[in-house]
């Protein structure tokens, strides 16, 4: 078996693309075994995460419907 490995994206449509350099050395028709790594967030960044929801839950709690007369202004 024959491995390649490149980074990739996901479009909009959910289609893995794929490099044109990969695409070549595909033959058509071609079964292939698809392996999907994903990175995953540091402990730190899921932290900052957290903090981040906590504000905003925190700052819209403050906020009561009496106060959207104001988004029109």
């Amino acid at each position: 078996m024959k491995a390649y490995e490149f980074p990739a994206n996901i479009t909009v449509e959910g289609n893995i693309e794929l490099p044109d350099v990969i695409l070549q050395q595909l033959a058509n028709q071609q079964q292939v075994k698809v392996i999907i790594l994903v990175n995953e967030p540091t402990e730190e960044e899921q932290e900052e995460a957290a903090w981040h929801r906590l504000a905003a839950e925190q700052l819209l709690k403050g906020y009561s419907d009496d106060d959207a007369i104001y988004d029109t202004i």
